[in-house]
């Protein structure tokens, strides 16, 4: 009985913080168009893993990249893809096409919540 309870307690704590570690998801959307990023910047929160929905809409190959913080993701025209990134600390991130590099690199820039 005893034993009983306490894997009840344990399963219910592992789905609690899995539950809210869940909802510290934050989701946006960047569209790449034969090197152009659109939109340039990203405003995320920081502390929140980070989703970002990469479209490339043009007619070239693209590549959403990251040397700060070490992503990167190949997307032939008309393709779709996500990447993940791990909570960030409020500051300023860059990223690039990097089949485009004579285009301007685009930002992420993570800030703390206003309370």
């Amino acid at each position: 009985m005893k034993k009983s309870l306490i894997f009840i307690l344990a399963t219910l704590c592992t789905i609690s913080s899995i539950s809210v570690f869940a909802t510290e998801k934050f989701t946006t959307q960047l569209q790449i168009k034969n090197g152009e990023l659109i939109p340039q910047v990203l405003e995320v929160p920081a502390g929140k893993i980070i989703r970002i929905k990469v479209s490339n809409i043009g007619n070239q190959p693209a590549e959403f990249e990251s040397t700060q913080l070490r992503k990167e993701k190949v997307l032939a025209p008309g393709a779709h893809s996500v990447v993940v990134i791990a909570p960030l600390r409020a500051g300023s991130y860059t990223f690039f096409d990097d089949f485009h590099l004579d285009l301007p690199a685009g930002k992420i820039i993570a800030k703390e919540r206003a309370e």
